[in-house]
């Protein structure tokens, strides 16, 4: 779905920090937004956690850098990661060419999958949300 020039696929689960999760199976993939990935421009670097640390849904555990910009990873989800996207060590620019394929993040195990993703948003209820977003963004420049 298309939301004030912004991609949002319909099958992801979405966190209130631009953060996206994809559940497949007893795996859930995680990666940031079109709208953040557009927000913080050409991504530098991106310090993803580690091989089998603990995650806390809504809490931060990375960051990524643009040229103009720091931010913070945070973890839609509870868990352990499992796997990271290696790609992105010597291509961080993955994140903005493909921010929901070849630019995800992490994969964890989640820990308290049903009870977590009632704290996330579908698809359906992102418009409202992003549209706020972005008023609050034109606010501050």
């Amino acid at each position: 779905m298309e939301i004030e020039g912004y991609l949002f696929p319909d099958d992801l689960y979405y966190h209130k920090e631009h953060f996206w999760a994809k559940v497949e199976g007893n795996s859930v993939t995680v990666g940031t937004t079109d709208f953040a990935q557009k927000l913080a421009g050409d991504i530098v670097f991106v310090e993803l956690p580690t091989v089998g640390r603990t995650l806390e849904q809504g809490k931060p555990c990375g960051s990524m850098e643009s040229g103009k910009w720091v931010g913070r990873i945070y973890a839609p989800i509870s868990g352990k990661v499992e796997s990271i996207n290696e790609d992105l060590e010597d291509s961080p620019e993955l994140v903005n060419e493909s921010p929901y394929q070849k630019g995800w993040m992490f994969k964890a195990s989640p820990s308290n999958l049903q009870e977590e993703l009632q704290n996330l948003m579908k698809v359906g209820d992102l418009g409202n949300f992003i549209k706020s977003e972005i008023e609050r963004i034109k606010k501050k420049k």
